[in-house]
């Protein structure tokens, strides 16, 4: 009797509940809204991510330039945090209208944040260290860096590590936050200097013409050159030669390439010339001695 009485007062409150007309349109409303936040914060992120793109567009001809690869960076880099930002927003607006309060969810949320950010104090300073890298455009992929005494070209910057191949084919990960020392080889021009040898038996005022000669040429077929190379002069004074030292400014990281064209170029020269570049020479005098005996 007792479970039949139970039973027919759960029937009841079902049946009582499933045909209030108020809860249904209460039920519904809610579920209006929810439908109406999802729409509206897609929409807004689908606004937000545009006007995003548009004010990180690629300008012809504008009178400020960046670097593509780097506007590309940071136009990913915020969009994603306009959309977990706006999202989370919206996730929080539905948990408040299925009645849950919130206040003890943030709460949960700051410790539990606090307790990550105690265990993974490196990801954090990583993460930190990555943006500030980005943002401040201390250097970009593909370009040759000095990290930590490492030299390569950059294949990957991310938000926690970057990734470095060496010019042997090694690639070096580094956690960003231990990133300490950058020297980008990329950013600024390079010199490219080039040490001549004669000897001492030629004319210094010959060579200075047969050089810038040479120079001249260069200048217009190594496009890597932007400045005018220049002749120092004499740089050394050697046991058997004359050293004269010549530079040429180059494109950022491209110097020694155009060493190695310049020395081609003025070997071949000279050769044509006739300037004899030194050489260690090993001469044999037959004694007195020797010359009586075979006698």
């Amino acid at each position: 009797m007792g479970d039949g009485k139970f039973f027919q007062t759960l029937y009841n409150q079902m049946y009582e509940s499933v045909t209030n007309a108020d809860m249904w349109v209460n039920v519904g409303m809610v579920a209006l809204k929810i439908v109406a936040i999802i729409v509206i914060s897609r929409i807004v992120v689908s606004v937000v991510q545009a006007a995003v793109n548009k004010v990180f567009q690629h300008r012809t001809g504008s009178k400020i330039q960046m670097d593509q690869r780097r506007v590309d960076t940071m136009r990913v880099l915020v969009n994603n945090v306009v959309r977990y930002t706006l999202y989370f927003l919206a996730i929080l607006m539905v948990l408040q209208l299925l009645g849950i309060d919130l206040k003890p969810v943030l709460v949960s949320a700051g410790v539990l944040g606090l307790a990550v950010g105690f265990g993974a104090q490196s990801l954090v300073r990583d993460i930190i260290t990555g943006f500030f890298i980005i943002f401040e455009d201390q250097f970009a992929v593909g370009d040759v860096v000095t990290i930590n005494n490492l030299t390569g070209t950059v294949q990957e910057i991310g938000l926690r590590i970057t990734r470095v191949r060496s010019w042997t084919g090694e690639v070096h990960i580094f956690p960003n936050g231990t990133i300490t020392q950058v020297t980008n080889f990329s950013l600024q021009n390079t010199l490219a200097v080039v040490d001549v040898s004669v000897a001492y038996e030629e004319d210094l005022k010959q060579v200075e013409e047969v050089l810038k000669e040479v120079l001249q040429i260069a200048k217009t077929e190594l496009t890597d050159i932007v400045a005018e190379p220049q002749i120092l002069g004499v740089h050394a004074l050697g046991p058997s030669e004359v050293t004269m030292r010549v530079t040429a400014e180059c494109k950022p990281n491209t110097h020694h390439g155009v060493n190695r064209n310049l020395r081609a170029m003025i070997r071949t020269e000279f050769t044509k010339r006739g300037i004899q570049i030194p050489y260690p020479k090993i001469v044999a005098m037959q004694g007195k001695g020797q010359s009586q005996g075979q006698a």
